[in-house]
């Protein structure tokens, strides 16, 4: 099991403090406050010191803490910024729009620079091995991180998610990046996946990200205890026998790396398979400036 957090060498982020349930964080030129429930520890600047530096303060609505409604809520501005502004991830070479939302969030989730890292790294090593550029499926794709890093590196990507508007900010993200040729898909999840593995299609690379909870285009019903290994099921009958790699990332709470890995195990490596050259779990945190572990999401890859 590895811990793993993004490079110091990223200027366009940094975690600069946390605690008292919330986190203070710097995103290229503005620093924003937002909510944290893991961050069980005092905060190590005072309080006056978060709202000198933070542009911005994320205030939590009535649904706040609701299935559904648990990240919602407006921004409190504190200093001049603009609602939208540009941040770059040199180390695979893209560029992702960030903006204000409703539901706490900006647009991109840092603690995942390590998966984008070994995704970008992934796609060159399978290219390297054969003329036609690798295929990658990345399901709840949301606003395309991972994407861009399988695109750069020189994969065929299909870019899949639920909601119509972070598709739309994935596809500006794309050529913010200056690149092009992503397939977009709005649809559930598991669907798509089943109907690839009835028409025997496969992909070299698969990126799941999946929600705790969710809906699909069509009011299709997402709950991740319920739906996860049926999908990792579905996907493994597409992710092809060799050369070939999966991410699985979990945020939910109370979810382990070693169930992560536990569930790839037996979803993608029974008895009688193929198996994996290389099966890695572990979590990805932030660290602040006082060198604390926030810990943010679970992972197992698999590479064959």
């Amino acid at each position: 099991m590895t811990i793993e957090q993004p490079s110091a060498a990223w200027k366009d982020y940094e975690l600069i403090d946390s605690g008292d349930f919330s986190k203070l964080e710097r995103w290229g030129s503005y620093v924003t406050i937002r909510p944290e429930p893991k961050a069980l520890w005092p905060k190590a600047l005072s309080d006056a010191e978060w709202r000198r530096v933070a542009h911005t303060e994320f205030k939590p609505g009535a649904g706040f803490g609701k299935a559904g409604k648990e990240d919602s809520g407006t921004w409190n501005m504190l200093h001049k910024m603009q609602e939208q502004w540009t941040i770059a991830y040199p180390a695979v070479g893209f560029n992702l729009r960030l903006g204000l939302t409703s539901f706490k969030h900006v647009g991109v989730f840092p603690e995942q620079a390590p998966n984008w890292d070994f995704i970008a790294q992934s796609v060159g090593d399978i290219a390297r091995k054969q003329a036609q550029a690798p295929k990658v499926l990345n399901l709840f794709a949301y606003t395309g991180a991972a994407s861009l890093a399988a695109r750069k590196a020189g994969a065929e990507v299909t870019h899949l998610d639920a909601v119509r508007q972070v598709v739309t900010w994935a596809r500006g993200n794309m050529e913010l990046s200056g690149m092009d040729g992503i397939r977009w898909i709005i649809e559930d999840a598991l669907k798509f996946a089943k109907r690839e593995a009835r028409r025997g299609n496969k992909y070299q690379g698969i990126i799941l990200d999946p929600p705790a909870y969710g809906h699909g285009p069509d009011g299709e019903r997402w709950k991740l205890d319920e739906c996860l290994y049926e999908l990792l099921q579905a996907c493994a009958a597409i992710l092809a026998p060799e050369n070939s790699f999966l991410v699985l990332n979990l945020y939910s709470n109370g979810y382990s790396a070693v169930l992560a890995d536990t569930l790839v195990r037996n979803a993608f490596c029974p008895a009688g398979s193929p198996q994996p050259q290389r099966l890695d779990y572990g979590e990805l945190v932030l660290r602040d400036r006082a060198g604390r572990a926030l810990p943010l999401s679970v992972f197992s890859r698999l590479t064959r």
